[in-house]
């Protein structure tokens, strides 16, 4: 019986995904990073290096998504308050990085005789770094959240807005193309302001309520398309109207970013954000030209040395300008000195254009994939000069400190305990997370003013985005006694440094949790019915220091009976229920050994 032919894209999956194996590991081995190992795959396996695959912009295409998936998950983390708090650095250090790098870069290119229009855009194509890059490179060493990490990130996302006027530039530079009356610039205006609005409009008012309603239905699966309809979808409006796609996703994560499903949204496209990744930096390899680098290797030489010198100068300058520490500086000018991904778009936009031609938008495109490649390098040298300065006494420029507190306790189950709970840990000015996998209680909750996220605390990564990994004192107040006992074993494994509080829903259940070796745990009717207790007797005449005598003898007894019973059996210690508390007399008083 005759085989049937492999699916498309088969032998190519098998070739990209045995190469990346191979790679990766090697290239984060020497602490290069994994980026570097996506890059050294794609040169490896593309048209230029052992011809397993074909070109690699057909691959760029899709993997592109890998890019706007990033975007999104970013967004995702960042609410419209912080972002508004980060406009100083976005609007004025990145658009300051932005035109001194793009402007030094053009007399660069008119000092060495290039055309005016060949010089801008390649200026300003070179002034932009990697979104995905970069924020790899900070994700991998844990620093997205440091203050140059943030910094960072508002330079970049000033550069992803700056695609836009850049794109609009190469079509005024190429007569015929693109808008050319006022009235026509008018309507392409018009076009853009009513799809932002669109995506902010429908991220403000529809999308919570859809996800409280698939939410209902307990169907992860669709959960997760979801997820990727909204990101895909906001990108795809963008893109219609000739903005960022990536732009568009990280807009309509950001309007995500205070709604209750956040930490699901993120957890649920992390594995295909890391995939689409790892794809579009193997398809960037796919396009670097080895025998046009041998053969240009002196003009590429120079050619990276300017862009990473002249963009590594001008974003220390500015960011020792506007406030940073010589150490966060340092760190951002080798973390942003490379070539972007937006630069082959723009490159590619100049072609079609004739504004550059093939040959050079190739030396062009050579540029940037070598900048990434030292890139890593760069930060690595900076990690071993930090090192050697901390040997010798001198202050590290590694040490990081962060513009907002990592959450103190999550919280794991928002019902009456949980909120009970969460309002003392917050009357000590403490910031908690709380997960629910409910959605009315989440909405409850909400309405009460408390920040209550969709989750699964059986789901590692869930747990790891609401910030489990960073929690002090995680408190477990679901009722289920097998999903917390998922949860603790999962919590142990995970992130053994945790302190785990749990609320025990009854007897069986605390000794089921002393077993697992919990931090604290308590009956969640025990306290309540002491309590209860205390009232009746003081209702019934008994004196206030008869019912202190009579609350410390069952507490005691309630001890020793827990105690036989994790030996025992739960039928242990039956006796010490019914005993009468001991009055005590003015001579066991005075018996008492002095403290």
């Amino acid at each position: 019986m005759a085989s049937e032919a492999a699916p498309p894209f088969f032998a190519e999956s098998i070739v990209f995904l045995a190469a990346t194996v191979v790679a990766v590991p090697i290239a984060k081995r020497l602490g290069l990073g994994s980026v570097v190992g996506y890059l050294a795959a794609g040169a490896a396996i593309g048209p230029h290096g052992l011809q397993l695959l074909g070109s690699g912009e057909d691959v760029l295409h899709v993997a592109e998504l890998g890019v706007v998936l990033l975007l999104f998950v970013i967004g995702l983390e960042l609410d419209p308050q912080k972002l508004w708090r980060m406009k100083r650095d976005i609007f004025g250090l990145g658009s300051a990085q932005v035109m001194l790098t793009g402007l030094t870069l053009l007399g660069v290119g008119l000092i060495s005789g290039v055309s005016f229009s060949t010089s801008l855009v390649a200026g300003f194509g070179l002034a932009l770094s990697s979104t995905a890059f970069a924020l790899q490179i900070l994700q991998e060493r844990g620093q997205l959240s440091s203050n140059y990490g943030q910094r960072a990130f508002g330079i970049l996302l000033m550069q992803d807005i700056a695609i836009v006027p850049l794109l609009a530039m190469v079509a005024i530079l190429a007569p015929g193309e693109g808008p050319s009356t006022a009235a026509q610039i008018f309507r392409e205006i018009i076009l853009v302001l009513a799809a932002v609005a669109a995506v902010i409009l429908t991220g403000r008012y529809l999308i919570s309520p859809i996800f409280l309603f698939l939410a209902a239905s307990r169907a992860r699966e669709v959960m997760l398309t979801a997820a990727l309809l909204v990101a895909l979808g906001s990108a795809g409006i963008m893109h219609t109207v000739g903005l960022s796609m990536a732009l568009g996703a990280f807009l309509a994560g950001v309007l995500l970013a205070e709604s209750s499903f956040r930490h699901t949204l993120e957890a649920d496209i992390e594995p295909f954000r890391s995939l689409l990744m790892g794809l579009f930096f193997v398809a960037v390899g796919m396009s670097l030209d080895v025998y046009l680098v041998m053969e240009n290797w002196v003009i590429l030489a120079v050619g990276v040395l300017l862009v990473m010198g002249i963009k590594g100068l001008f974003l220390w300058g500015l960011s020792r300008g506007t406030g940073s520490p010589n150490s966060d500086a340092m760190r951002i000018a080798v973390t942003l000195p490379q070539g972007g991904e937006f630069a082959f778009v723009l490159f590619t936009a100049a072609v079609s254009n004739a504004l550059l031609d093939y040959q050079t938008a190739n030396l062009l495109n050579a540029i940037v994939i070598l900048t990434m490649l030292l890139t890593p390098v760069a930060c690595l040298a900076l990690d071993k000069l930090a090192a050697r300065a901390k040997a010798k006494g001198v202050e590290n420029p590694s040490i990081e400190t962060f513009e907002e507190a990592t959450p103190t306790v999550l919280v794991v189950g928002f019902g009456r305990f949980g909120m009970v709970a969460a309002q003392i840990l917050t009357s000590e000015g403490l910031e908690i997370t709380a997960i629910d996998n409910r959605p009315d209680r989440i909405d409850y909750a909400r309405k009460q003013g408390y920040k209550v996220y969709y989750g699964d605390a059986t789901r590692a990564d869930v747990l790891s985005a609401a910030g489990a990994s960073k929690a002090a004192l995680i408190a477990m107040c679901i009722e289920n006694d097998k999903v917390m006992g998922k949860a603790i074993d999962l919590i142990r494994k995970d992130f053994p440094e945790v302190l785990i509080f749990c609320r025990a829903t009854d007897r069986a259940h605390a000794l089921d949790l002393t077993k697992r070796g919990v931090d604290f745990q308590i009956r969640e009717t025990f306290e309540s019915s002491v309590v209860f207790g205390r009232a009746a007797l003081e209702a019934l005449g008994t004196p206030l220091d008869r019912i202190d005598q009579i609350e410390e003898d069952v507490r005691h007894r309630d001890e020793e009976r827990l105690a036989m019973q994790l030996t025992e059996g739960m039928y242990a210690g039956m006796d010490r229920l019914h005993k009468v508390t001991p009055r005590k007399t003015v001579s066991d008083e005075h018996d008492e050994p002095a403290e």
